[in-house]
């Protein structure tokens, strides 16, 4: 099942949205990988791998924590850049079609 037709690929929001997936799905990989190896007691006690573990399980949940705080600004800045691109196709396929030349009666 095709998703855009022949003649068209995808372009910047399929980029994004797939760029922002694969970020997310690799994160929670990540923690999954490192927590598991943690609760089922696969590095030895005091081991130095053991710290490291949960010094990188720490640092990946307060990495998400800083994100988090700022996926608002970053969503809103998205939004911005995308109606002004919009708006700027809208004014180009206006002009295009001839609308809003003015002084043609």
């Amino acid at each position: 099942m095709r998703i855009f037709p022949k003649s068209k690929k995808g372009g910047v929001v399929t980029n994004t949205v797939m760029g922002v997936g694969g970020l997310i799905i690799g994160v929670i990989i990540i923690l999954v990988v490192t927590s598991t190896l943690l609760q089922a007691n696969l590095l030895s006690a005091g081991s130095e791998e053991n710290k490291t573990a949960a010094a990188l399980s720490a640092n990946f949940t307060a990495g998400i924590d800083n994100v988090a705080s700022k996926i608002p600004t970053i969503l809103l800045i998205v939004a911005v850049v995308f109606l002004f691109g919009a708006l700027i196709l809208l004014v180009k396929q206006s002009r295009i079609m001839g609308v809003g030349g003015g002084g043609s009666l």
